[in-house]
């Protein structure tokens, strides 16, 4: 193979590389292992993972349950190995479940039109930006949220820098985006305003005149939603929001270290044409029958190139179907229920802990299935002594540098701790982590 390409070496071939971040002394394996010595290798390595440990973790990955319906579908090999389906005659399965995610997704969040999913949430704010920069010609500005998650921040940054697009972030006050500040900011060459509800510190905002100062200059109103939470509260569609966007890993599947996931973007039906990436339509056949396609392909990357709508010509389909199965197997009710059991459960942890600790409210607003305390302590040793203990306690904001949100409050912001509760707590184990907790407090 080799000789074929010119090269001489394998070394040869990767001489694109910068020679500075390439491995230089191999990997610690041993030459010559069977396929069963290999595995017993791997199993070995397996064993030194921790997984007894109770999850109170979120920032953006949920520990829910999921349904054994979910792995079962998932690993059906019609589904797992199929690709991209441009020819619609043999692709209808995968093209149905794609359709049945996209409508299901459009029910959440209350919008007309969904794709067929995106990478992540974050990459989905980018694409709903990009919206908003196609449909004002004249724009060159995003405004967004101090309690966007960092992240996606971070994401905006690296997808807009050097591209002539301004990014500035409106200032917040007690968890809760500033509506003033926003109107102080906001100009005719807006594109976009980006905002997230549940936020990065885990509070419901109230976006209220929002949409209308945003449509008054002609910007797009971007909400960044879980949508687990749009069971029980108001949609992207209620605050009016033109574009709503998120990530889906809390609808069938493990948080895994932070994933899978997959992004979903829905909007109005005027920004159809300018939507990001796959969209499957329903149609009939010459014969009359139900059937489906991708529509308006005309947009994507695949036909029209450098003039396509987005740089994104694929989508987490094998996720997507996960959601479709897992919003499929719970109804509305069912999602209702999960919802219901994650706020109330927060709550109760919430309360327990404001009566039997010494902590205080880091934003004292309304929160879904997250919220963020201040400690008398800095948080790291309290999350390294729950951690000890058998529980993953949560997460210090301040270690992924948000900023002015948390400059105001002491050391920093280093002694803040944001706790996700989900449907799958049980009260023992909310009980033994407040027990934990008062351990590691004293």
């Amino acid at each position: 193979m080799l000789a074929v390409v010119g090269k001489s070496t394998v070394e040869e071939l990767f001489d694109d590389i910068p020679s500075d971040i390439r491995l230089k002394n191999g990997l610690a394996l041993e030459p010559g292992k069977s396929e069963w010595e290999v595995y017993n290798h791997l199993r070995r390595l397996s064993e030194r993972n921790r997984v007894d440990r109770i999850s109170f973790l979120g920032g953006g990955a949920y520990d829910h349950i999921v349904p054994a319906t979910v792995r079962h579908v998932l690993s059906k090999p019609e589904f797992a190995t199929a690709y991209t389906p441009y020819q619609a005659e043999i692709s209808q399965g995968i093209l149905q479940a794609i359709f049945e995610y996209q409508t299901m997704m459009c029910m959440l969040t209350g919008l007309d039109v969904s794709n067929a999913s995106l990478y992540d949430g974050a990459s989905a704010v980018v694409e709903a930006c990009s919206v908003g920069l196609q449909s004002n010609r004249r724009s060159n500005r995003i405004l967004y949220s101090a309690t966007l998650h960092p992240n996606v921040k971070r994401v905006l940054v690296t997808n807009y820098r050097g591209r002539g697009i301004e990014l500035e972030e409106i200032p917040a006050i007690d968890g809760q985006t500033s509506l003033p500040a926003t109107k102080e900011l906001l100009s005719e060459t807006t594109a976009a305003i980006v905002v997230q509800s549940p936020n990065y510190f885990g509070c419901l905002e109230n976006f209220e005149g929002f949409a209308e100062e945003a449509h008054s200059r002609g910007a797009l109103f971007v909400v960044s939603a879980n949508p687990m939470s749009l069971a029980l509260f108001r949609t992207p569609a209620e605050w009016g929001a033109d574009v709503a966007v998120g990530d889906t890993q809390v609808f069938g599947f493990p948080a895994n270290y932070g994933g899978p996931s997959a992004g979903y973007i829905t909007a109005r039906e005027e920004y159809l044409r300018k939507m990001p990436g796959r969209i499957v339509g329903q149609t009939v056949d010459r014969d009359g029958r139900r059937a489906f396609v991708l529509t308006l392909q005309a947009r994507e990357q695949h036909i029209k190139r450098e003039r396509a709508t987005s740089n994104i010509c694929t989508n987490q389909a094998l996720v997507a179907l996960g959601n479709a199965v897992y919003l499929a197997t719970l109804g509305a009710e069912g999602l209702r229920e999960v919802c219901s059991q994650s706020a109330v459960k927060a709550q109760y942890l919430h309360d327990r802990l404001a009566a039997e600790l010494p902590v205080d409210d880091a934003f004292p607003r309304p929160f879904f299935n997250e919220f963020t305390i201040r400690l008398p302590t800095p948080s790291r040793n309290v999350i390294e002594s729950m951690s000890r203990a058998g529980y993953l306690a949560g997460f210090c904001p301040a270690d992924l540098d948000v900023g002015a949100v948390i400059d105001e409050h002491e050391a920093e912001g280093k002694d803040l701790l944001t706790i996700a509760v989900t449907e799958k707590r049980t009260r023992e184990e909310i009980e033994g982590f407040v027990s934990a907790m008062k351990d590691a407090l004293k």
